[in-house]
């Protein structure tokens, strides 16, 4: 396991995992639960970086059954999910706190949203680097590079760390910049 950069602590049997332990996956992925045979076996839950969880029953390291639960609390519904839906575009704390007054945007579910670095997108478990294409945790550890079809994904969808300005005088910030013709007037 320290070759791979994951570590367990709990009870062995033959030199296997076997019983309650806690096994943590190099990506920081922790499983709390029961082991056999050295696999996922039994009642477990999955704990996620970002806060979320999987809570589920697992027979030889694939899960049968289980629920999973957002860092904000939400759980995942399989049916009757009303959560963001063509009818409600409300972000979950919106939900369980309310709306905020007309003036003040909610950017993301978190309120304040995280802070991007320059250059870089918010693309949920980290932030995306489009330069160097390397995703990296809201902590700056290396999550994993992003291939063409992540990279034209997050460029078209996530939140960015600039603004971009559109509409008839786009990219120009001053009158003066945009010269006497874009603003109608002439100078006599």
């Amino acid at each position: 396991m320290e070759f791979t950069g994951s570590r367990y602590c709990g009870s062995y049997r033959n030199g296997r995992m076997e019983g309650k332990g806690e096994y943590q996956l190099p990506t920081q992925t922790r499983y709390e639960g029961e082991m056999k045979d050295g696999m996922f076996h039994g009642k477990g839950v999955l704990y996620f970086p970002n806060g979320s969880k999987y809570e589920g029953i697992w027979e030889k390291g694939i899960c049968k059954q289980g629920n999973y639960t957002f860092s904000d609390g939400l759980q995942y519904q399989e049916t009757d999910w009303d959560y963001c839906d063509g009818y409600d575009r409300r972000f979950y704390t919106e939900r369980c706190h309310g709306l905020k007054p007309a003036g003040e945007s909610q950017l993301t579910n978190e309120d304040p949203p995280q802070l991007i670095p320059d250059g870089c997108y918010d693309c949920r478990d980290g932030f995306y680097n489009p330069n160097t294409r390397v995703v990296s945790d809201y902590e700056g550890s290396f999550l994993r590079n992003a291939d063409e079809e992540e990279h034209e994904w997050i460029v078209r969808s996530c939140r960015k760390s600039w603004d971009e300005f559109v509409g008839r005088f786009s990219g120009k910030s001053s009158p003066e910049e945009r010269g006497a013709s874009d603003t109608g007037l002439s100078s006599i």
